[in-house]
């Protein structure tokens, strides 16, 4: 499983709630199988878009469970298995493991501001518990710490299933770095739709998207145009995309993806759990004014 690489479109998947907080299995089942229907290339439950944070361990579990078991092998799955506690982490990895996730996603050590030595060991320790790929997530708006470019050549070369990074730092310049100094031997994977288009022209091989939750064909679309050099192709998706691009993050992430879910009959609710809660008026409006123009570019292009 080592050299697997994870490349394309791969959606960083909404969790849906009952009315009373509880899992929405039947949506989450449903939503599985929208998305395969979807051409997308792959699946990421339990990020910070499947709000891992307020979901207890149990139902951590049960979501990549399901998913897993809904998938049977059609695509990859890749869990979320973050935490700022390796112990926590591992745990994490070894259920994934375990319920036959294709791999999992490891976000650096939010609130306790590693060093990049800590950062070097705590991803060190999750690696030699699995041989299964292991994406690093580097996401310092979250984090406050970054995970710097010789930390992860250090990762790279004592563990053979760390060869890819999912960059949510914002800086197109990180892409031309990692890529530099370890050439193939990283796959980068962009954490912001709206700079997916510049990153795969710098070097970066795919996404982990959140608005692919609601457009997974489209956004599927741009990338394997921009992968395959169709860079005035890619551009014209991008352009029609870009107002959800813009506004699925005005409020914090993924209230903004559930309201657009809930709109489509895709979740039977838009509930999010506390401390998120639910987007002002005038915020609602705007994301559902994107969501009806993004729908309406949509359409346009395909009667064109």
């Amino acid at each position: 499983m080592t050299d697997t690489r994870f490349t394309g479109s791969i959606t960083a998947m909404a969790t849906p709630f009952n009315n009373d907080g509880t899992l929405a299995v039947d949506d989450l089942q449903q939503f599985v199988e929208r998305q395969i229907a979807g051409g997308i290339g792959g699946l990421l439950p339990m990020g910070t878009t499947g709000e891992s944070p307020t979901l207890n361990h149990e139902e951590h579990g049960e979501v990549v469970e399901i998913v897993v078991n809904t998938a049977k092998g059609r695509l990859p799955v890749i869990a979320g298995a973050g935490s700022n506690s390796t112990r926590e982490a591992i745990s994490l990895t070894k259920h994934a493991d375990a319920a036959g996730a294709d791999g999992t996603l490891h976000v650096t050590g939010y609130y306790n501001k590693p060093t990049q030595e800590g950062i070097f060991q705590h991803f060190s320790a999750i690696a030699q518990e699995t041989d299964k790929p292991i994406i690093l997530y580097s996401i310092p708006g979250r984090c406050i710490v970054d995970i710097s470019i010789e930390t992860v050549e250090r990762l790279v070369s004592k563990h053979a299933n760390i060869r890819h990074i999912k960059e949510s730092g914002g800086d197109v310049s990180r892409v031309d770095g990692l890529k530099k100094a370890l050439g193939d031997d990283i796959t980068v994977l962009s954490g912001d739709d709206g700079l997916t288009l510049s990153f795969i022209a710098s070097g970066a091989e795919g996404v982990i998207s959140v608005a692919s939750n609601i457009f997974p064909a489209e956004v599927t679309d741009l990338v394997s145009a921009a992968l395959a050099g169709d860079l005035k192709g890619a551009s014209k998706i991008h352009e029609n995309l870009y107002p959800l691009f813009r506004d699925l993050f005005i409020e914090p992430s993924p209230v903004p993806v559930k309201i657009c879910l809930k709109k489509l009959g895709i979740f039977s609710t838009d509930r999010v759990r506390l401390p998120l809660c639910e987007a002002s008026s005038e915020n609602r409006k705007t994301i559902l004014d994107s969501l009806e123009q993004v729908n309406a570019n949509t359409k346009t292009t395909q009667t064109a």
